[in-house]
């Protein structure tokens, strides 16, 4: 069953029981944080089918932004990089060469910068010695060590020869400038593809030799990965439990990617699905090193829902999973989560329904902690909201939005965040 048909099985039960399950969502003040939205801006993607964005925030307020698009069957890597609030975006530069275009459309490219103006994007590209065979790619990794202004010709992520799938990819940037990307990968031929990573220690001139984390993995949900200011390097995915029982764990690495401890589920969600719901977690880590993450899960009793949990042992254990979505009568889904230095959370997920589809915001200044009620930011049907915050309390949420029907735009919402005197005091 797809978690649509039981979203539309589970609404009744949401509305019944939503009384006895208040007391899992999420506390809110209002009063302890708040966010001011600046003006929209839009891209219009004159007529080419695209992902949603991936977002990122330079520390000078620079806006880094990319996407898949496709026309006329002709699919590639579109970047932009532009000041947050410059009025008129310029247009968009092509990363992709035409002999490697992007695979499908189903994720959006991952996009990760660094301390010194250089950039990275990894996508998945069609496997050229496929023959026809379906779900085959290679990953690739491109970089720009200009800003973003222009982009070296992309390498090679998988250092296997299968004629296989590659892809469900992500990529971060630790402080001392080494490249990570996790992917999931068939390799082995197996059911249900591997967890993998590896790492580039010279700006993204070549890889290490591929590692294998984990398996089984959930077939396409997609990784996530990022870093915390003393290096620990933590990864995110959907494993496969006995049972068909899919939880969202996470790994972490002390040795700048060499190893991965054994994985750690992180909401004890018992959720039993056979399939793959395509939704995957995002994590982030303050200047404390407290981990932070955001999921979706419909366990244990096949109610949809988004959910927020933290680690303060480097992943060990986390806190009791938390229930973020608040509305009685919507789908929940793919959540997103971005964090600075200072513990200022970002959380942005969408808000669906048979007759529309929204993109909310909460906010959280304390760590966590607290958090404000889900503020709507759309206008017309909107899907594949991205977050991105800096260390200046400045953040963007960027999505698509159909502004003018059919056609789907990129909507950039800047937002400037709050800080309390809670906040203010724990990162001294």
């Amino acid at each position: 069953m797809t978690p649509f048909r039981k979203w539309l099985i589970s609404t009744l039960i949401v509305l019944c029981l939503w009384g006895s399950m208040s007391s899992w969502v999420i506390a809110v003040d209002p009063q302890s944080a708040s966010i001011t939205l600046g003006a929209k801006r839009l891209i219009h993607h004159q007529g080419m089918h695209t992902t949603g964005p991936s977002a990122q925030l330079g520390s000078d307020g620079t806006l880094h932004l990319t996407w898949g698009g496709e026309q006329q069957e002709d699919r590639g890597v579109f970047y932009l990089q532009t000041p947050l609030e410059q009025e008129l975006y310029p247009a968009p530069i092509r990363v992709s060469p035409p002999t490697t275009p992007v695979a499908t459309l189903h994720e959006p490219p991952a996009l990760a910068i660094g301390q010194k103006h250089d950039v990275y994007i990894t996508w998945t590209s069609p496997h050229p010695k496929a023959n026809g065979k379906l779900f085959t790619s290679l990953l690739l990794l491109s970089r720009s060590l200009d800003g973003g202004h222009t982009f070296l010709p992309p390498v090679r992520v998988n250092d296997d020869e299968a004629i296989t799938n590659h892809a469900f990819d992500f990529v971060a940037v630790s402080p001392n400038g080494s490249v990570h990307v996790t992917w999931l990968d068939s390799r082995e031929g197996k059911k249900d593809p591997a967890t993998y990573a590896s790492v580039s220690r010279n700006q993204g001139a070549n890889l290490t030799p591929n590692l294998k984390i984990d398996e089984p993995t959930c077939v396409c949900c997609r990784t996530f990965v990022t870093t915390a200011s003393d290096g620990t390097v933590y990864t995110a995915w959907r494993k496969i439990f006995p049972g068909s029982v899919r939880e969202t764990v996470v790994a972490r690495s002390t040795d700048d990617g060499q190893s991965f401890s054994p994985s750690v589920i992180v909401g004890h969600d018992q959720w039993i699905y056979e399939g793959c719901p395509h939704r995957p977690a995002t994590l982030g880590v303050d200047q404390h090193g407290r981990l932070y993450v955001a999921w979706y899960t419909e366990g244990p009793d096949d109610t949809p829902g988004v959910y927020f949990s933290y680690s303060d042992d480097q992943g060990q254990t986390f806190t009791p999973r938390r229930q973020m979505n608040r509305s009685k009568g919507t789908f929940p889904d793919h959540p997103q989560l971005a964090v600075n230095q200072a513990g200022q959370v970002l959380m942005t997920w969408e808000e669906q329904s048979p007759v529309r589809r929204e993109v909310v915001v909460s906010y959280s200044a304390d760590r966590g902690q607290t958090f404000s009620a889900p503020q709507k930011l759309n206008t017309k049907k909107s899907k594949s909201p991205a977050v991105a915050v800096n260390n200046d309390g400045k953040a963007v949420i960027t999505w698509l939005e159909q502004i003018a029907f059919p056609a789907w735009s990129t909507v950039v919402q800047p937002i400037e965040l709050s800080a309390t005197q809670t906040a203010l005091a724990k990162t001294k």
